[in-house]
């Protein structure tokens, strides 16, 4: 495809794509064919500014200002239709740029729609409040009031669900969005703030600047326009938002990386938890934050753990993701691809086993090979890098355990805390390993489960604040005390009231 028929994404903002200041592009790729299908706008510091602005005279607007809660609520409802409406043609789009299954993408851009229905129902339901204040003649009342300008830099796994986690929020609290999203993945983002025009939020409110994070993003935060920032990626790029943002006292949510235990009890239903190992690490072809990669199994059914979880990963069906049938894709980026496959060497190195996969795919089916195979390696120790280090790819690091207490200690003994699952049918223990884990989410006879309905973040190096439920849109509003004297009457100015 030449450069002058191939797909040509701009920036977006004040409502319209606009040409980059660079008059720079740069390309988009397949991750299965590793062909080039689009071009996408290189943006710099200049354009996060132009955005920034763009945003901020929104929000100051009596377009954006001015609407009442419900109707900020009814535009998000018109948004949340127009995605349901294109959910084929959204999913195409970040299918051809991340490489995740079709399957997968689809049922990921319905769940986008929720996620403005719920936030478009919770708009007006968050109320003020009167304070029963201990000063006679004063009445003092608590109301919530936007931000402004929110910056969101979002990552290439799940880019239009993980914007969502934050656009939904923060603009049901009436604040205005620059997102910023991965190079890699930007392309499902424009087309999605082009319906955000369609359904009726006014120009600047919504606004995408593509380009590097190195210029981008550290423009946008250290922008003195911008309100909050909001940032899904690792936690070393997390601790460089966190202390950029600090500079000015900007409050952040930080959703990070994970080194997520799931542990299996030799009393759970071995069928049910062997399924739910695999869809935590091998889902998504392990690209995910939230991914279960290290197995936690109790040594007296170690093996045959291992065993099933060898058959079942052997009968994959790898390859290409736009085909229904496709179970596992491939590895979203180059850069990636060889990351994993050095984590794996690395692993081995340190002395741990590989008893299934641990190298790439190539071949018919394997389009442009950035396959690697479903990997699990066992005799791994805690102190491992392959149990440390978030690899975000197919790999899973097995680490045996003896004692309820073992393993917890171990599932703790890492510096982050996203999430865990843990598998038995002794309800007791299960209630007690909930208590003791340390993770952000816990899920019980069940893994990778997320909902707009009920928090999600981490503990520890797992970030900072949590997106989702009731409560995140506070997370995008700031509280204002009003104190009213109907009938002032001050005797001596030199006393506090």
């Amino acid at each position: 495809m030449s450069n002058e028929t191939m797909v040509k994404y701009g920036l977006y903002i004040d409502g319209e794509m606009v040409a980059p200041s660079t008059g720079k592009w740069f390309d988009t790729t397949e991750p299965f064919s590793g062909t080039v299908w689009a071009r996408i706008a290189k943006g710099a510091a200049e354009d996060a500014d132009r955005a920034v602005e763009s945003a901020d005279a929104a929000f100051r607007a009596p377009e954006w200002r001015a609407l009442t809660a419900t109707q900020r609520g009814a535009l998000l409802r018109r948004l949340g239709d127009l995605v349901r409406e294109n959910a084929d043609f959204l999913g195409a789009v970040e299918q051809r740029d991340n490489g995740k299954l079709i399957t997968e993408v689809r049922g990921q851009v319905l769940n986008v729609a929720e996620w403005f229905y719920y936030y478009a129902g919770l708009a007006d339901k968050v109320g003020g409040h009167v304070v029963p204040i201990n000063k006679p003649g004063v009445f003092n009342y608590v109301k919530y009031e936007p931000l402004g300008v929110v910056a969101a830099i979002t990552p290439w796994n799940s880019p239009l669900a993980l914007t969502a986690w934050k656009l939904a929020p923060a603009l049901a609290a009436g604040n205005t969005v620059v997102v910023k999203p991965s190079e890699y993945t930007s392309a499902s983002l424009i087309e999605l703030a082009k319906l955000a025009t369609q359904a009726g939020l006014p120009p600047g409110v919504f606004n995408v600047v593509t380009g590097p994070g190195t210029e981008v993003g550290s423009a946008l935060v250290a922008h003195p326009k911008t309100a909050k920032i909001a940032f899904t990626g690792g936690d070393a790029g997390g601790r460089a938002v966190s202390l950029a943002a600090a500079a000015d006292f900007k409050p952040v949510t930080l959703e990070l990386g994970g080194k997520s235990p799931n542990i299996v009890f030799e009393d759970a239903d071995l069928d049910q938890a062997v399924l739910g190992v695999v869809s935590g690490i091998f889902g998504a072809a392990g690209q995910t934050c939230m991914a279960g990669s290290r197995l936690l199994v109790q040594s007296s059914i170690h093996d045959e753990v291992v065993d099933r979880l060898i058959g079942i990963v052997k009968s994959a069906r790898i390859g290409d993701p736009s085909n229904p049938e496709t179970q596992i894709g491939p590895i979203a980026t180059r850069a990636q691809w060889q990351r994993i496959l050095d984590y794996i060497e690395i692993a081995k190195s340190e002395g741990a086993r590989c008893v299934a996969g641990g190298h790439a795919l190539s071949g018919p089916g394997h389009g442009a090979g950035q396959f690697i195979a479903p990997t699990i390696l066992t005799g791994v120790r805690n102190d491992m890098r392959i149990a440390q280090e978030e690899v975000f790819g197919p790999v899973l690091a097995v680490i045996p355990f003896d004692t309820e207490d073992d393993a917890i200690a171990i599932a703790n003994d890492v510096r982050f805390g996203l999430a865990a699952g843990v598998w038995t049918r002794d309800l007791a223990r299960a209630l007690d390993c909930v208590d003791r884990i340390q993770a952000g989410t816990v899920w019980v006879n069940n893994y990778r489960s997320t909902s707009f309905t009920t928090p999600f973040g981490g503990m520890k190096h797992s970030g900072l604040g949590r997106e989702g439920g009731v409560d995140a849109i506070k997370a995008y509003l700031q509280e204002k005390s009003v104190w009213m004297t109907p009938n002032p009457s001050r005797a001596n100015p030199f006393v506090l009231g």
